[in-house]
């Protein structure tokens, strides 16, 4: 693995390909906030707004304000979105709604938990770049919500009836385990120890499935297996993406056993759901083998290949296991040959099973400015540690 020249090509797709992509086509500047539904050259298709993708983007430009530059207009950009957010994307409550007009009404209620998570990321990153305490506010407030939904993340939203086949998902556990160190600076130390090692026994004990090595979607309450559609779905990234999580919480404990099993994890879950007839990560899986209620299980999707990226390369970094060289050189092989566009800038997003583009689009309802560009800048700023250790 050529480490120095990995390391520049993944900075160089970040800052010279995709981050112009974003700045060119998505800032609003008439309402605020930012147009996501982008074809392959920026042409905007939409102009709806899903709340959870434009708190993505406010945290995306924050953090290259916070970690790789403080350039005003990364600041400016950030800012367009949090204004946006702050004054239409929430109830007054801070229940942050799903989707809204381009003009900032709301679409659809607040039933996700995840716009009230990455709204608490935004806010919370962007605090750290202004010192201004109504960032802080609203992070502080959002998460607080957050916790009180725990127990029942969609509350009167949700379409399951009461105590048939009740089912806990692994989402949210999973997004705790990295937003509790998100917005840590925010928190008093007891309740970001009390949430992470909850968020931690959840996924690396309850979700964990021990016979087979693999990480369950949902379970029972009390954490058992159910032998249902749901009980049995795999999703391969989701697995994968908590245990760079998972690994960043145990080098804040100081828990190198946890990074083990966490690379365990990552390499059994390849090994599982690598389609080894055309490449690829499955998008969903059944445990059993049974055929997944899903339709689009076989597509390979963009932020499954680049968490797996992130954690394949956080685990060599912390653990030197070449296995996991072996598999990101694959894995960086097959993303960058079938998701990239170098001609247009940014990256596809949903590929079917044989790696051909099924949707041209570089944005939408579900992609946004996030897991390409978080993907380019965890992989070049773990490749640097690498750089230096070997020095």
């Amino acid at each position: 693995m050529d480490v120095g020249k990995l390391k520049t090509e993944y900075r160089d797709a970040l800052l010279h390909n995709v981050i112009p992509f974003w700045e060119k086509h998505s800032p609003d500047r008439q309402y605020g906030g930012y147009f996501t539904c982008l074809e392959r050259d920026g042409k905007i298709f939409d102009t709806d707004k899903f709340v959870w993708l434009q708190g993505r983007q406010v945290w995306l430009f924050s953090t290259l304000y916070n970690r790789v530059e403080k350039k005003a207009e990364w600041l400016d950009m950030a800012r367009l979105g949090a204004g946006f957010l702050a004054r239409h994307g929430h109830d007054g409550h801070f229940n942050w709604y799903f989707s809204l007009t381009r003009e900032g009404q709301p679409l659809v209620e607040p039933y996700n938990v995840f716009s009230d998570c990455f709204a608490t990321m935004a806010f919370g990153q962007l605090y750290k770049a202004t010192g201004d305490d109504a960032h802080a506010h609203i992070a502080k407030s959002t998460f607080q919500n957050i916790l009180n939904r725990v127990d029942n993340p969609k509350g009167r939203f949700s379409k399951v009836t009461p105590g048939t086949r009740p089912l806990k998902g692994f989402s949210l556990p999973m997004i705790l385990c990295n937003l509790a160190l998100e917005i840590e600076h925010l928190l008093p130390a007891e309740v970001v120890e009390e949430t992470i090692q909850a968020a931690l026994h959840e996924v690396m004990e309850v979700f964990y499935q021990e016979e087979s090595g693999l990480i369950l979607e949902n379970v029972k309450p009390d954490g058992s297996f159910s032998d249902t559609f749901d009980g049995r779905l795999l999703n391969p990234g989701h697995g994968i993406e908590a245990m760079w999580f998972v690994m960043d919480l145990a080098v804040r404990l100081g828990k190198p056993e946890l990074i083990e099993k966490a690379t365990e994890i990552v390499l059994r879950t390849l090994d599982y759901a690598w389609d080894k007839e055309h490449g690829g990560i499955f998008y969903f899986m059944d445990i059993k083998g049974a055929p997944p209620q899903q339709l689009e299980w076989d597509q390979k999707l963009w932020w499954v290949h680049m968490e797996t990226l992130i954690s394949l390369i956080k685990s060599y970094q912390l653990t030197g296991n070449e296995k996991c060289v072996d598999w990101f050189e694959r894995v960086h092989a097959y993303t960058w040959a079938h998701f990239s566009d170098a001609e247009n800038g940014e990256w596809f997003g949903y590929l079917n099973r044989r790696g051909e583009v099924l949707l041209p689009l570089k944005g939408g309802k579900w992609k946004g400015c996030f897991h390409v560009p978080r993907g380019l800048l965890q992989v070049w700023k773990t490749l640097e540690l690498i750089d230096l250790s070997q020095r």
